[in-house]
């Protein structure tokens, strides 16, 4: 379906790499009026120019740095529509043993509290809405937010939090009728930039290739097209009755026991 999101617009966090990259992209293909947001100037004004989005550079726990973020919607479009709440981090993270305070705060601060404070800039706008129309908030977790790694204890928490932070907003936002819908999304391992990277930095890649592929029933690894695909039918109103849910999309991955 094409123009499915035409004329809406759409914030995006985290949209300079990765699956948020690709979702300025296509949601941009798809009619949408798109502000997106980063740490990295350059990459962010080279997807400006090649989309016509709208970059503002921010750190999504940056606090008072939301403000400019909510000025810019409303002075670009006066409305918001959608957003995808993308940005997080596993750097520094580590098992329950060796990480470190610093780390997991750090990690807390921007794949939840940034998350948090996405969802009450995007709310605020879309009760703003001349329409009145509400909106759809999207949560980007991780099937790491369903089964745990052990490795990597703050990732796996954080994701797992925003399973419950989806919900409780969504059954908010729908017992006050605000017409704002709240999912969050669950990807398994995906061939983003950093995937591939990891691929191509491991001793034997073939066989690193091999090890992710064969985490997920379907023997292979998602696309970012197949999660971008998932995001925009939630941003579209062929979800309008889907809230408060938790869609996975990880080719069987944490469906069954694994050997069994």
């Amino acid at each position: 379906m094409t123009n499915r999101l035409q004329d809406k617009v759409a914030l995006i966090t985290g949209g300079t790499n990765g699956i948020g990259k690709a979702t300025v992209y296509g949601m941009t293909q798809q009619g949408a009026k798109v502000v997106f947001t980063g740490n990295n100037a350059e990459a962010g004004a080279e997807i400006a120019a090649e989309t016509g989005a709208v970059f503002v550079q921010h750190a999504v726990q940056d606090v008072a740095g939301w403000d400019a973020v909510k000025a810019t919607v409303r002075e670009q479009f006066g409305r918001l529509d959608i957003t995808f709440s993308n940005a997080g981090t596993n750097a520094g993270d580590s098992d329950i043993e060796t990480v470190e305070v610093d780390a997991w705060k750090n990690l807390l601060d921007i794949n939840l509290t940034g998350m948090m404070l996405a969802i009450k800039a995007s709310i605020e706008l879309m009760k703003g809405n001349p329409d009145q129309s509400g909106g759809s908030i999207i949560l980007n977790s991780s099937i790491n937010g369903i089964l745990a790694l052990a490795g990597d204890v703050t990732y796996s928490t954080t994701k797992g939090a925003l399973r419950l932070l989806a919900k409780s907003t969504a059954v908010h936002l729908a017992k006050t009728g605000t017409g704002i819908r709240c999912n969050s999304i669950h990807p398994g391992v995906i061939e983003t930039p950093l995937i591939q990277g990891a691929i191509d930095g491991a001793p034997d890649p073939v066989a690193a290739r091999g090890m992710l592929e064969g985490i997920a029933p379907m023997g292979r690894l998602g696309s970012m097209e197949e999660i971008v695909s998932l995001v925009m039918y939630l941003a579209s109103d062929d979800a309008r009755f889907v809230t408060g849910s938790e869609i996975v999309i990880d080719g069987g991955s944490t469906a069954g026991l694994p050997g069994v």
